[in-house]
């Protein structure tokens, strides 16, 4: 029963991690879209295939919070897992289908706080994360604003005496440096969280030594063995290919409604929250790359012209940040209750 329920936890992760793509391609290919200097399809192959690419560059930082710095996991259970990916998952599918861009990772991290509580009640929970994943939910889209601010001042200065058209130009070449780097933070932060997730559901299955000697199943999370690099590429392949999928709903809430963007303003906004991700991603710090980058937009539009940025609508994309957390926990405590009363020997 135990390894079926961990079978069924690393394809819910997998999900997620799926759906994280999703909804977070918009985070990637807003701006190049928004400013023309990619059709769709092609600003989603290429977001994806950087995605992809941050597995030859990352460290497993973010992996180790996600798995260690939320809840205990030596007090978890498989169950409390499970419990907290479908909270997880129901919210970002919901806010996907309604074009609301929203943090995935605070989602997950809301969906395993949830199930946590309704398992093991206060003492579960690893504060000290939940403090600093609190404070960076409000950094990080300020960091973005001010560092997407900061470039446009700049980039402007340094240009305002050459021929529009030119920079224009150099710009839509620019951007697409700017979109791959991006991409390259959103994978190197993003598809960790999943890792951590199937790392925790391993060990409480018990499969804690799997290492057969080559390199696919050695491990790389850390000295306890018990995250084998299929894992690695399993989550990289499966969030690139959910951001090849596409939110469109969510693309357009992002790249058109917004505010209006150039070439200059999307290299300015995707060079400011792709900084800010791989600096936190650095330190094993799980913002969220859609909180930043909506930051960084709203930076560039607010220093043309406050009027140039859909305050408004803005409120509404915060209001959905607000809730992330809680509404996650929420779906993900009644799944935990749900669960323990079908399963009740599992859920021990």
């Amino acid at each position: 029963m135990l390894t079926t329920l961990v079978f069924v936890g690393v394809f819910l992760a997998l999900f997620f991690d799926f759906m994280n793509g999703v909804n977070d391609a918009a985070n990637s290919i807003a701006t190049i879209v928004a400013t023309r200097v990619l059709r769709p399809f092609y600003a989603v192959a290429w977001a994806a295939f950087w995605n992809f690419a941050a597995v030859v560059v990352m460290d497993l930082r973010v992996a180790r919070t996600i798995g260690k710095g939320v809840v205990d996991p030596d007090g978890v259970t498989t169950v409390v897992i499970l419990a907290g990916l479908v909270g997880a998952i129901v919210w970002t599918v919901i806010t996907t289908q309604f074009g609301i861009p929203i943090s995935v990772s605070h989602a997950l991290v809301g969906g395993i706080l949830g199930a946590g509580l309704m398992h093991g009640g206060l003492d579960l929970i690893v504060w000290k994360g939940i403090w600093i994943i609190a404070i960076f939910m409000v950094v990080s889209p300020i960091v973005g604003m001010g560092l997407a601010s900061f470039n446009m001042w700049a980039v402007s200065w340094l240009f305002h005496r050459f021929d529009r058209r030119r920079v224009r130009r150099w710009f839509r070449r620019l951007q697409l440096v700017s979109a791959a780097l991006f991409s390259l933070g959103h994978g190197t932060g993003d598809a960790q969280k999943t890792m951590g997730i199937i790392a925790v559901l391993l060990l409480t299955g018990g499969i804690t030594s799997i290492e057969h000697g080559n390199w696919f199943f050695r491990s790389t999370f850390d000295s306890s063995g018990f995250v084998p690099n299929w894992v690695v590429l399993a989550a990289h392949t499966v969030i690139a290919l959910g951001t090849l999928i596409g939110g469109w709903k969510v693309i357009k809430t992002m790249g058109v409604r917004l505010t209006k963007l150039q070439p200059m303003e999307g290299f300015c906004a995707e060079t400011a929250a792709a900084t800010s991700i791989l600096g936190t991603a650095f330190l094993g710090i799980p913002v969220s790359t859609t909180h930043t980058i909506s930051g960084g937009i709203m930076g560039v539009g607010a220093i043309k012209r406050l009027t140039a940025v859909r305050w408004g609508l803005f409120g509404r994309i915060v209001w959905a940040w607000v809730l992330t957390i809680p509404a996650a926990a929420l779906f993900s405590a009644i799944v935990f209750k749900l669960a323990v009363m079908v399963l009740p020997a599992a859920a021990k």
